[in-house]
């Protein structure tokens, strides 16, 4: 995907037309065509200024990763969160550390459903919020 076509994307994706960008980047319409034609390059400063309107790096923006954020998760991620969920799951279903209660009901379809999806998303955010703590500056596209 090229630049004009990430940018032209990221307008849509933000529900902005092009007359709408070009106001908020204090450019003329026949620019913000030009960039998503991709017959004409972005300046600099221009290209901070998308990056940070739609919140995304100048490295996305450029074509150089497909990651938006330096944070997102990674392949390496997933597995590592899935693996840690099954490790949850089971210490759930053995009546582990993590058991639900200490009497000897069962939980409910639903409220395991519910459990699980919940220490997956807690997972994430655990995972994403250590990306942006402890990433290095000098890693960083901000």
């Amino acid at each position: 995907m090229t630049t004009g076509e990430r940018i032209a994307q990221l307008r849509k994706d933000h529900s902005m037309t092009q007359p709408m960008l070009a106001e908020k980047m204090s450019v003329s319409q026949s620019t913000v065509t030009s960039w998503e034609n991709d017959r004409r390059n972005v300046n600099n400063e221009d290209l901070i200024k998308l990056s940070s309107l739609f919140n995304v790096s100048t490295d996305y923006l450029l074509g150089k990763t497909n990651k938006k954020h330096y944070y997102d998760l990674t392949k390496k991620d997933e597995n590592s969160i899935q693996r840690q969920l099954e490790k949850m799951i089971g210490d759930l279903s053995q009546g582990g550390p993590l058991a639900f209660s200490k009497d000897e009901s069962e939980i409910d379809q639903e409220t395991r459903e519910l459990l699980i999806a919940s220490l997956e998303n807690s997972l994430r955010i655990a995972k994403i919020e250590a990306k942006k703590k402890f990433t290095p500056k000098k890693y960083r596209d901000e």
